[in-house]
């Protein structure tokens, strides 16, 4: 029988911040900040790193998010951290002021051929994702650094109606949740809107894959490569 938990191997990703687009496969216990022996090093001019600042770590049979009584703090999902706590897929780890992270329970470290998603046909697409990483590729050529979580969120649902018209309603609940549905603005959904479309330009300008169906909501237009 094979081992679930060699194949599902958790990744820290760097996102805003100087280390924006590097990744770090967790087999080990990570430890973080501006010193030279850490794993991750983080240098910033104005020294807002400690030199050590911060831990991901197994006890007691799940990864701990540690702040080493860092002088800046260690933040999870913009909640400063006390101690230790323990890290969920998709958490946001904050460094000081200085370095965002998202963690990631499981990494693929297969390129992708197909759309990423179980029990669907592999037909290839000009976007294509995956659920696990959130790795999205755009013609064949990853998009980096990765999409934020809500970005990804958003192009997830998107991707999963497959052309279909998702309403406004949905995607708000899909992003910020269904019991705070009510209080998104829709200037809140259209900024998040505008900047995941910018991400995607990045790599293909000329065409726009996120559609305004007016008076419906969104939906993506995806076809095949």
């Amino acid at each position: 029988m094979e081992n679930h938990l060699e194949q599902e191997t958790p990744v820290l990703i760097a996102q805003t911040g100087p280390l924006e687009g590097q990744r770090w496969n967790i087999d080990r216990d990570l430890l973080i900040g501006r010193d030279g022996d850490c794993d991750v090093i983080v240098i910033t001019p104005d020294k807002q790193v400690s030199r050590r600042h911060a831990r991901i770590s197994l006890r007691n049979g799940e990864l701990q998010l540690i702040d080493l009584d860092s002088k800046n703090g260690t933040y999870l999902n913009s909640s400063r951290v006390a101690g230790s706590t323990p890290l969920q897929d998709g958490d946001t780890i904050q460094i000081a002021l200085a370095q965002q992270f998202v963690f990631l329970s499981s990494d693929a470290t297969v390129p992708l051929d197909a759309d990423g998603l179980e029990g669907q046909p592999q037909i290839k697409k000009r976007l294509m994702l995956d659920k696990k990483t959130r790795r999205v590729f755009v013609d064949g050529k990853e998009l980096s650094p990765p999409l934020s979580v809500a970005q990804f969120t958003m192009l997830e649902l998107l991707f999963e109606a497959d052309g279909d018209v998702v309403t406004r309603y949905e995607l708000i609940a899909a992003v910020w949740g269904k019991d705070q549905a009510y209080e998104v603005s829709n200037q809140a959904l259209d900024a998040l809107v505008r900047r995941l479309r910018d991400r995607l330009t990045e790599i293909q300008p000329d065409f726009n894959f996120i559609v305004t169906v007016r008076g419906h909501g969104l939906r993506l237009d995806n076809p095949k490569n």
